[in-house]
């Protein structure tokens, strides 16, 4: 058993970086993990961000004979990774000091260690290579691209795509360590940014340093309560907001000229933010924002949305695939605004785009029915959701068609549905389980069963298949396996099924079959009488339907 304590400076290593070690993937990790008893357990980590003792990999990797020597590179990450532990911000910060010669400056303890380490990489790599693939390995670095401080790659390659080619100045108020704002060094002429974290700022300033890229600000400080560049008005304004953050300053703020549309609730922390990047547009400048979906629809930010889209600020609004943030698979939408350069420029229309069913790794380009733009008056109704699927669905349909067909559907499956059921007569009234029985464990193990899900299929031709499922789904043996949940399985252990000859069975096979049959087209009825339901509802709230006149 592993010591339940262990030496502070012991080194821990990610399932990525032990990948690195091994010169493998990190799906190869994760097999040896589940494939192998004497895999070292993780020492700390969350169940999705595990962390492991290097020593112990080390030894594990050498006796399966696949450990690689050990780089440079690879012992200075081990080494902020044992003192710097999850703030590996501070420790690449360190770094980015010891690199600019600005250690003394900013007061950080010089590591003899640290620096011969750094001054060994050096003579290999300039030191803006040296900081890009620490960097990218930060970013790769398991649980790391979830935080506050980076923009996943997905997201920058989505909002660079929807940016456009875009010159003057670029500002980002929660910038983190600069990954998205610096995504767009090649098109801006001046990048600005600030952010709440100040090792994060710190970093990202010696970042563009480094880098060499001119004309780059990072401010330190809550861009909401302490807006360092109250003055700023730039032509892009790019954002990936902290999310439902209750403590916003809304108390401190309520009389804030920030607030052109309103003064957001508690619970609306990202139009605080939204509204904090239009203020620093300047006259026919953009803002992309990053939004969780609900935004959208939430009651509690129905009037600063309408404001938004009475006053043709909105001039986009793009659902994105799932996968695009890092720390979780629901999708995420991009707001695009426009600060209108006069006092007739404002947008009619708001184009709304669905991605969701695109690959987050494929084409951002919509195709035929992903979008649909929407008179500014059709979105001021008394909800405002401005959710894209919702008005993209009602643009490309034709309720009239679709409700008549509909129609015609129910009717057809109507008209059939008694026709499907099994003709049955009164039987003798004793049950076929309460006879001769045989289980369908020891029908599979003499290889006449295969299970199939919840199916189980003859592989006999001594045995109905319809007969066998049949049965299988009687009372008896439905409570036999049905779990806890309620979720039925087939039970191959416990279930049984009576003894009978061929013939007997296909005559049950058919009624069992014709059953079913009249089952599923139950279900399609139920599934056209609710589509037909939101048709006629959608159709006369839209203007798309109407009820009959007294005439007709």
């Amino acid at each position: 058993m592993k010591d339940a304590v262990r030496p502070p400076a012991e080194p821990l290593v990610t399932a990525a970086e032990i990948a690195r070690l091994a010169g493998v993937t990190r799906a190869a990790v994760s097999n040896w993990r589940r494939r192998h008893d004497d895999f070292p357990a993780p020492v700390t980590g969350s169940t999705s961000s595990p962390l492991f003792a290097l020593p112990e990999i080390r030894a594990w990797l050498d006796k399966q004979r696949k450990g690689q020597q050990v780089s440079n590179e690879v012992r200075l990450w081990q080494q902020l990774r044992s003192v710097h532990g999850d703030n590996m911000i501070r420790g690449l910060t360190t770094v980015a000091e010891l690199l600019a010669g600005s250690a003394h400056e900013s007061g950080t303890d010089r590591d003899p260690a640290l620096q011969a380490l750094v001054d060994e990489l050096t003579v290999e790599l300039t030191p803006a290579e040296l900081l890009t693939n620490l960097t990218a390995r930060y970013v790769e670095s398991s649980g790391r691209a979830g935080s506050e401080q980076i923009t996943p790659p997905r997201l920058i390659r989505a909002i660079l795509d929807f940016a456009g080619g875009h010159g003057g100045t670029v500002f980002d108020p929660a910038c983190g360590i600069g990954s998205l704002l610096f995504a767009f060094r090649a098109q801006a002429d001046v990048l600005t940014g600030q952010d709440i974290d100040p090792v994060s700022a710190r970093y990202a300033q010696l970042r563009a340093d480094l880098l060499g890229l001119p004309n780059v600000t990072i401010n330190p400080g809550d861009a909401l309560r302490e807006d360092q560049q109250r003055e700023l008005k730039a032509d892009l304004v790019v954002c990936e907001p902290p999310v439902g953050v209750a403590d916003w300053g809304r108390e401190d703020l309520l009389l804030d000229p920030r607030w052109e549309l309103g003064v957001p609730s508690r619970a609306e922390s990202e139009l605080a933010w939204l509204q904090h990047c239009y203020f620093h547009t300047a006259p026919g400048g953009r803002v992309l924002m990053v939004m969780p979906a609900s935004v959208a629809y939430r009651k509690a930010g129905r009037r600063i949305r309408a404001e938004l889209v009475r006053r043709g600020l909105l001039t986009q609004v793009v659902a994105l695939p799932p996968g695009m943030a890092a720390s979780h698979a629901l999708p995420v939408h991009l707001w695009l605004l426009r600060r209108p350069a006069g006092p007739d420029d404002a947008a009619d229309f708001v184009r709304m785009t669905d991605l969701t069913a695109n690959d987050p790794d494929g084409s951002l380009e919509p195709v035929e029915g992903q979008t649909a733009d929407v008179p500014r008056i059709d979105l001021l109704d008394d909800t405002v959701d401005l959710t894209p699927a919702t008005h993209i669905s009602v643009m490309h349909t034709d309720f009239a068609a679709e409700y008549a067909a509909t129609l015609a559907s129910i009717e057809l499956q109507l008209t059939s549905l008694l026709t499907k059921l099994p003709t049955l007569t009164a039987g003798s009234g004793s049950g076929f389980l309460d006879g001769a029985t045989v289980s369908v464990s020891d029908l599979a193990r003499a290889g006449l069963v295969e299970a199939l899900g919840n199916e189980a299929v003859s592989t006999s031709e001594q045995l109905d298949t319809d007969y066998l499922n049949g049965f299988l789904r009687s009372a008896s043996n439905t409570r036999r396996s049905t779990s806890t949940s309620g979720t039925f399985r087939t039970d191959t252990r416990g279930s049984r099924i009576p003894q009978m000859a061929i013939e007997e069975q296909r005559r049950y096979g058919a009624a069992f079959r014709a059953l079913a049959e009249f089952e599923q087209r139950v279900k399609k009825l139920a599934e056209l009488s609710e589509q037909a339901a939101v048709l006629a509802r959608d159709g006369l709230t839209n203007g798309a339907l109407a009820p009959p006149s007294s005439d007709e």
